[in-house]
Order: C-alpha cells, then sequence, then structure tokens
C-alpha cells in the first residue's frame, strides 16, 4: 500500500504468491461489446504490470435497469467474456447491482512466482525506460463524448485500449527487468513520479520519443480533456521539471489520464535493445524508448 503499486500481493508459499486488483468504470465508447472488451483489458493489466499471470476472474455491474436494454447489459458481458477468452482467464462469477448510473469492470486473481515479482519501486540509475502503448486515450474518448472524432480514430483508439498487455508482460519477464508500471489513471507522469519516488531515483523523459496519438494534440489544443487530467497536473507538476519550454497541450497530453495503457518498463541498458526487439517480435510495435533512470534529483521527472 505504502507505494501504490498496481496490485496487492499475498505470499502463499516461497515459490508462489497470488496478485489481486479490481478496476471499473462509466463508458468511454459507445459500443457496449467493445466497452467490455476494453473494461476486461483495463482490469487484467494490474497483473501483467506486477510480471502475473492473470487466472480468474469476477464481474462488477452497475446497470439502470429502469432505463437501459438488458441488452446492453449482454453484450458489455460478452464482450468482457470474449476478452477474458482471450487472455485465458476463467470467468467464475460476480455481483451487480441496480445503479443509475451504469459501469462496469472486473476484479482479477493472478499467480506469480515471489521472486520474478516485479513492482514500481526497483528502478535503478542508468536503466533505460520502455512505454508500450501511445499516450491520448483520456483525451480522445472525452472528444468522442463530444461528438467529435471521426470513426477511423474512433476505431484505432478502441482497438488500442482493447489490446492485452500479456504479451509485453510475457516478454518482460524473459528478458528480465529491474520495474514496471501500466500506465492508467495518474498519467504518463503521475505514474513515473510514483516509480521515482518508490524506487529513489529520478527520471528524465526525451520529449520527441514519447509516443501519442497524432489526432490528440487538436483536441488537447480545443480542451476536450477529462477533469482527471487536470487534477493530475494540478497534483503532481510540483515534481515535473520542463527544460524547456512545452506548449500547454503538450502538458495535457503528459497528464492524460490512460485507459488500459501501456507499460512503463524500467531494465539496464545492455537489455533494451533486447527487450525492444522481443517486443516488435510478439507483435508489440508502439514500444519505444523514451528516457532513462538517473541518479537525482531523487522522486522528480524531466522532460528534456
Amino acid at each position: 500500500m505504502e507505494s501504490l503499486d498496481d496490485a496487492g500481493v499475498y505470499k502463499l508459499t516461497d515459490e508462489l504468491a497470488i496478485i489481486q486488483t479490481v478496476d471499473f468504470f462509466t463508458p468511454i465508447v459507445d459500443d457496449p461489446y467493445t466497452f467490455g472488451q476494453i473494461a476486461a483489458a483495463n482490469a487484467l493489466s494490474d497483473v501483467y504490470a506486477m510480471g502475473g499471470k492473470p487466472l480468474t476472474a469476477m464481474n462488477l455491474v452497475c446497470f439502470p435497469i429502469k432505463s437501459l436494454d438488458i441488452s446492453v447489459l449482454q453484450d458489455i458481458l460478452r464482450g468482457g467474456a470474449d476478452k477474458l477468452r482471450e487472455a485465458g482467464v476463467v470467468l467464475v462469477g460476480g455481483h451487480s447491482i441496480d445503479d443509475a448510473e451504469l459501469k462496469y469492470g472486473l476484479s482479477v486473481t493472478g499467480t506469480v512466482h515471489p521472486k520474478r515479482l516485479v513492482t514500481n519501486a526497483g528502478a535503478k540509475a542508468g536503466d533505460k525506460l520502455i512505454l508500450t502503448k501511445p499516450l491520448g486515450t483520456g483525451i480522445i474518448s472525452t472528444a468522442v463524448k463530444a461528438g467529435v472524432v471521426n470513426e477511423e480514430t474512433v476505431a484505432k483508439l478502441t482497438r488500442c485500449m482493447a489490446t492485452l498487455n500479456d504479451k509485453a508482460s510475457s516478454v518482460m519477464q524473459e528478458v528480465g527487468v529491474h520495474a514496471c508500471t501500466d500506465i492508467t489513471g495518474f498519467g504518463l507522469l503521475g505514474h513515473a513520479i510514483q516509480v521515482a519516488e518508490n524506487s529513489q531515483v529520478g527520471i528524465e523523459f526525451h520529449l520527441a520519443s514519447i509516443p501519442y496519438f497524432p489526432e490528440v494534440i487538436q483536441f488537447a489544443q480545443q480542451g476536450l480533456c477529462p477533469g482527471g487530467l487536470y487534477r493530475n497536473k494540478d497534483f503532481y507538476s510540483n515534481r515535473v521539471e520542463f527544460i524547456n519550454p512545452i506548449p500547454e497541450y503538450m502538458q495535457y497530453i503528459l497528464f492524460d489520464t490512460q485507459t488500459s495503457g501501456g507499460l512503463l518498463i524500467s531494465l539496464s541498458p545492455r537489455k533494451a535493445e533486447l527487450l525492444l526487439d522481443r517486443l516488435q517480435q510478439a507483435g508489440v510495435e508502439d514500444a519505444v524508448s523514451i528516457g532513462e533512470v538517473v541518479s537525482k534529483p531523487k522522486g522528480m521527472v524531466a522532460l528534456i
């Protein structure tokens, strides 16, 4: 709890620990089936970020039974179930309540060998930092709700959010890394600050190397941003140093709340190219090196 890690871990034996996590939220896309897939991928991500293998899941449903047709719920659950099936995870139950606002997600249980557990507290000075998915899902999702996003961009966005982090996690374990976190509600900068604080190191990002959806720029410039983005900016700005001035819209992208975002992986320089090669071979095509870990200032992130 002290490190705000991605999931809870309980050691059962010297060779086995369980990982537990839970996540649910309101719809971020119009299509119920797609929403179910994204919610499931997002919930599974915490287990992958810690190097674990998800095994079972339980549905969490808040549904306005009086105002929405039951077919909407059926499509959401079908989307979630199909994504779990893709991940090799068994759905073992769940719980639902009648609520005025639709919400869906899952609790997930996985396993990991205690000695192979990956946390957000192991980054070391000199490490390279790899990000496996582009930024901008929160801003574009807000623009989708405003009805100003074309179908091509919506398809690209939903495909990214519905993509599991399973391959990235598996390759990460094969290569061997020092730390990892998935980029979700606190945005790239918020989660990076947590890694820096818990590892007692500093982080430097190369702004030109950070991947994001090209379409996100126009929406950020128009102020189509989720409320969580502004809260992230208010809370974390004092631990971020912009070496050179950057436009406010770019700051928005860096603080943007991500849904089912990629993994931010910290590992030794000699393994970084190997990891990138393996990720490309596994189909994680957006993975890219975006910076490095430095010894100080501790708990700070710099953009250069």
